[in-house]
């Protein structure tokens, strides 16, 4: 089973650097401000994003496994064998990469051996070898930054001509 590294999640610059007070503005007598004999929570400036299960960064695996199923498909070396599989592409959804590559394996020998090859050895080694994980950091973060460029901009805008 392949692994995958999560990048760890940093504060964006547009947060402050200190943590939230939720007892801000209640008087020193106030039970949100008494100290008690419960532990601390660690300050780890990190953000809780609630998920039915599964954390953002596991929802962007998935994400990232099926454009890999899509990426195999699509990467070629032999033209008879892309030729087939286009075929059976046109008859079966690649929605879920697994499974399309089991039915692969169930259509016929030729089939089973263009599965093994194309789901089990070029999908690994493109994610492994040759997909460009620093390079879609890097393009993530641009992309975020120029999406709040613009808002703050718009945001700008929509202030003054109030």
């Amino acid at each position: 089973m392949a692994s995958l590294a999560l990048l760890p999640l940093t504060q964006p610059s547009f947060l402050p650097s200190k943590p939230f007070k939720s007892n801000v503005g209640f008087p020193p007598s106030s039970p949100l401000n008494q100290r008690t004999s419960h532990a601390t929570p660690l300050n780890c400036h990190k953000m809780y994003v609630p998920g039915n299960g599964a954390s953002p960064e596991a929802k962007a695996a998935k994400n990232l496994h099926g454009f890999f199923n899509y990426i195999t498909v699509k990467i070629s070396y032999n033209p008879e064998a892309y030729k087939d599989l286009m075929e059976f592409l046109n008859t079966h959804s690649l929605n879920d990469g697994d499974k399309f590559c089991a039915s692969l394996m169930r259509e016929s020998s030729r089939h089973k051996t263009l599965a093994w090859f194309m789901f089990l050895q070029v999908r690994s080694a493109y994610c492994k070898r040759d997909f460009e994980w620093d390079n879609l950091k890097r393009l993530v973060f641009k992309m975020v930054d120029e999406s709040n460029t613009k808002l703050l901009e718009y945001f700008q805008i929509f202030i003054v001509s109030q």
